[in-house]
């Protein structure tokens, strides 16, 4: 590809970022002399002048290309997404209109599982609120920390049993963990029981984690009868993402002693989490890190840059959620 075209996709669009990019992706982005959305009130008049020759968008999990900006862009041909979750693209729209829309799956679930782990752990053996109690002096002047749980036998339920859910559950095994489950469908080859509801899952468990996909299908899926299933000696851990539970009931139980405890890495309005959770003893609070190593972010930038210049060169995608129209 000449220099001169190297902002030209394989049908002479614009490449756009929407939002701040990882740098490996930045760097791969920035060959295409991108054009780069901005925010406030200098964005309409940009795309007054530059919506027409955006043929591909380049975004996060987090930013996303909403209904808005979508409809905004006529000429829209793929949304190259980095993260796996793009519950904030709108992919209904996407599909009417042929629209691409590529992710990064795979490479983050060992990572995501991990962080699964850690927040069941902390969820359980308090671990975090035990270094807060040593941080602020009360060791010395309160005397012993409050006891926790044990982890081994404890009973773990899994909402959505895809890749990361297998990987957070093939962690707890050697811990003497007891898994069951809950997914759309049975899952054929394993072993775990089934439950045929997320509130049947929650009443047999001790420890839910949730590990579903984002998006319209699973909103609010852990309403406030999941988590009443759960009960006072229950758990809930999310490496989800945060529109799968209602924020708001599990705030009040964790706050009245309707749940023991949650480890926590989404939230429903990121960045933004409750005043009044922040403040709770009994909660891990994690900045949605579940994939924030440098490998994985670097993994995932890979597959994002690798899906643009697929769709550069021949209008394909390697990775996608929703397939691009055929042009001819």
């Amino acid at each position: 590809m000449s220099s001169g075209d190297h902002h030209a996709s394989s049908s002479g669009g614009r490449v756009l970022a929407v939002g701040p990019l990882p740098p490996w992706l930045q760097a791969v982005v920035d060959k295409h002399d991108p054009l780069v959305l901005p925010g406030g009130a200098e964005r309409e008049a940009f795309l007054a002048e530059h919506a027409a020759s955006v043929h591909v968008a380049v975004t996060t999990s987090f930013t996303g290309v909403g209904s808005e900006l979508m409809a905004a862009l006529p000429n829209l041909r793929a949304v190259i997404n980095f993260g796996t979750g793009c519950d904030s693209t709108d992919l209904a729209q996407a599909e009417r209109r042929g629209i691409g829309v590529s992710n990064t799956p795979d490479v983050l679930t060992d990572c995501v599982a991990d962080t699964a782990v850690a927040l069941l752990l902390d969820a359980l053996r308090g671990f975090a609120a035990a270094d807060r109690y040593v941080r602020q002096g009360r060791w010395e002047t309160e005397g012993p920390f409050r006891l926790t749980r044990k982890v081994g036998g404890t009973r773990v339920g899994i909402l959505g049993l895809g890749r990361i859910g297998r990987a957070v559950a093939a962690r707890l095994e050697p811990f003497g963990c007891r898994i069951a489950y809950h997914n759309r469908r049975r899952v054929a080859d394993v072993g775990y029981p089934y439950y045929d509801s997320p509130v049947a899952l929650a009443e047999a468990v001790d420890v839910l984690v949730v590990a579903v996909t984002g998006g319209p299908e699973t909103a609010r899926l852990v309403d406030r009868s999941v988590l009443t299933a759960l009960g006072p000696d229950g758990y809930l851990v999310n490496v989800s993402r945060g529109s799968v539970i209602d924020e708001e009931a599990l705030v009040e139980l964790l706050a009245t002693g309707g749940l023991a405890g949650a480890g926590l890495d989404v939230y429903t309005n990121e960045p933004h989490v409750p005043e009044r959770l922040r403040e709770l003893d009994n909660v891990m609070l994690l900045p949605h890190v579940g994939s924030g190593t440098v490998e994985t972010r670097k993994a995932m930038s890979d597959i994002a840059a690798a899906n643009l210049e697929q769709f550069l060169k021949d209008g394909t995608l390697l990775n996608p959620v929703v397939e691009p129209a055929e042009t001819n």
